[in-house]
């Protein structure tokens, strides 16, 4: 099962105040995530005022607007894709990146792949192989 942890930083968070504590406990946790072998991805996000929103009109077309889809105090800051055996698990990495990236993260499951979209997905890759 593959789960989302997602970090969630203040809106006024500034990266540049990071201190070397900080980017160590991270790096440590990376590490073990790695060394676990259930580290699939991690990814940082710029802030969130850098953020586009893409919205589709009623008349038609999209409009592309400044700032994140939702006005809020907090949004993600960064995020790891894991793949555990439970949920449990997912929690238990989940504690130990709200420790090392002192904020809280949410921890969420990717919904699984009905059986023909996986199969028509395997399909795709075998042929683009060709």
């Amino acid at each position: 099962m593959q789960f989302l942890v997602a970090i969630h930083l203040p809106d006024d968070y500034d990266p540049s105040k990071e201190d070397a504590s900080l980017m160590k406990d991270i790096s440590d946790l990376n590490e073990e995530m790695i060394a676990r072998g259930v580290r699939v991805f991690v990814g940082g996000l710029q802030t969130a005022t850098r953020a586009k929103t893409i919205r589709a009109r009623n008349t038609g077309g999209m409009v592309v607007t400044d700032g994140p889809f939702v006005e809020a105090k907090e949004h993600v800051g960064g995020f790891w894709v894991l793949e555990c055996e439970s949920l449990d698990e997912a929690l238990d990495w989940g504690k130990k990146a709200t420790v090392a990236c002192r904020a809280p993260v949410e921890v969420r499951q990717f919904m699984e792949a009905p059986p023909e979209r996986l199969k028509v997905r395997a399909e795709a890759e075998a042929k683009a192989a060709q």
